[in-house]
């Protein structure tokens, strides 16, 4: 089952390179957090200074998914990705 699982998530993850550019920055960060908590598990450096904005939201983003499981986060991922690409009309 987590084989499966991986091989899915690498296959959405090459997926999520391809989403339009109108795809928002909360969703990006959602992406982002669920990517980091699947492939690096909870947050492991400390959080950016508020002049650096942008590595301060993905931090925040990675944060705010720290209570899930690898899997879970894989699973949330694929998810995310298939209903960014149904919303933006690309084919699964």
């Amino acid at each position: 089952m987590y084989v499966r699982l991986q091989e899915e998530f690498e296959e959405h993850a090459e997926k999520a390179k391809t989403l339009p550019e109108s795809t928002t920055n909360e969703n990006k960060l959602i992406l982002y957090g669920l990517y980091k908590q699947a492939t690096v598990g909870p947050v492991n450096t400390n959080r950016p200074g508020m002049f650096n904005m942008r590595d301060r939201a993905k931090w925040d983003a990675w944060k705010a998914v720290e209570g899930k499981s690898k899997e879970e986060a894989m699973s949330d991922y694929i998810t995310k990705v298939k209903q960014l690409q149904e919303e933006a009309g690309v084919s699964a």
